[in-house]
């Protein structure tokens, strides 16, 4: 297992690779460290003869709040936001056109972006507790990145509801 400040990786066993998003105190929010190292060990994986599959999961109370607001409000330019939501899309293409199946493993709450992390993956375990919201539109925002995963991905009038009043389902 090798951990990092934001994630711990678990090469395959059995032919089971993890991720654990590993940020509790910002509810594994997607910071730009976050997507980097996501990105790096999809990148890893995809290309590992032993890995079969690749889980994905969050630790503490939930999946994952999507992307970490406080770093959003420091960003000082176009050029930074650009960068941010660029390394997002690339994590979101390297599970779509990963070699193996990605399942999210989701307790707890997967918000925004960490919902579209959700319906991105192939697969979604969840626990009974799990809620999955694109919150944005409460805050004058319209989640229009989770917008694509969640259309292809769940069915339309769940995926309306939650983009257009920010409650979770």
């Amino acid at each position: 297992m090798k951990e990092s400040s934001n994630i711990i990786v678990q090469s395959s066993n059995n032919g089971i690779s993890r991720i654990k998003l590993n940020e509790p105190s910002t509810y594994n929010a997607l910071s730009l460290n976050t997507l980097k190292s996501l990105i790096k060990s999809f990148k890893i994986f995809n290309n590992d003869k032993k890995t079969k599959v690749i889980i994905i999961e969050g630790s503490g109370k939930g999946f994952s709040a999507g992307h970490n607001l406080k770093e959003i409000n420091s960003l000082k330019g176009k050029a930074d936001y650009q960068k941010l939501f660029n390394l997002c899309s690339e994590l979101m293409m390297n599970i779509v056109h990963n070699n193996k199946p990605v399942i999210a493993k989701v307790h707890g709450a997967a918000f925004a972006a960490g919902c579209q992390l959700v319906a991105t993956c192939d697969l979604a375990l969840c626990t009974k507790d799990a809620i999955f919201a694109t919150p944005g539109v409460n805050i004058g925002l319209f989640c229009s990145t989770p917008m694509v995963a969640l259309s292809r991905n769940v069915n339309r009038k769940k995926t309306m509801k939650m983009l257009l009043t920010g409650e979770p389902i």
